[in-house]
């Protein structure tokens, strides 16, 4: 197993990186294939066709219907899939502050999809989140 799993360290020691593009979620309908002109940063398979978090100009350029224009935040430290709580308390945290998160783990970090326009609120609260804890 790899990542940190201790709570109060990972809410310590992350630091918070706001990626340039603005991102979109779109659906492909099951048994179409995902556009070859797109670069998702997730696909996930449902039973009703492929979600595909994307960057918003990705889905004009492809014609594709899409919600939920946000800001992708990575947060750098490396979590335990295993890691209890973590975006439990994140997610809190900025559910506190009238923020809507879409969170997405990949092996070495978590990734938060927050409201297009509310991405500095969001980085604050993750500032005073951490620092609470340090």
């Amino acid at each position: 197993m790899s990542g940190e799993e201790n709570l109060d360290t990972l809410i310590a020691s992350m630091s918070a990186q706001l990626v340039a593009d603005t991102f979109v979620f779109a659906t492909v309908p099951k048994g179409q294939a995902v556009p070859d002109d797109v670069s998702p940063k997730m696909v996930f398979q449902e039973a009703e066709g492929t979600t595909l978090v994307l960057p918003k100009t990705d889905a004009r350029r492809a014609g594709l219907d899409f919600e939920y224009p946000c800001r992708m935040i990575t947060l750098n430290i490396h979590s335990s899939l295993e890691a209890v709580g973590f975006m439990a308390r994140i997610a809190t945290a900025l559910a506190a502050g009238g923020l809507s998160v879409n969170p997405v783990s990949g092996f070495y970090h978590d990734h938060l999809f927050v409201p297009e326009g509310s991405e500095i609120e969001a980085l604050n609260i993750l500032r005073r989140l951490s620092a609470a804890v340090a």
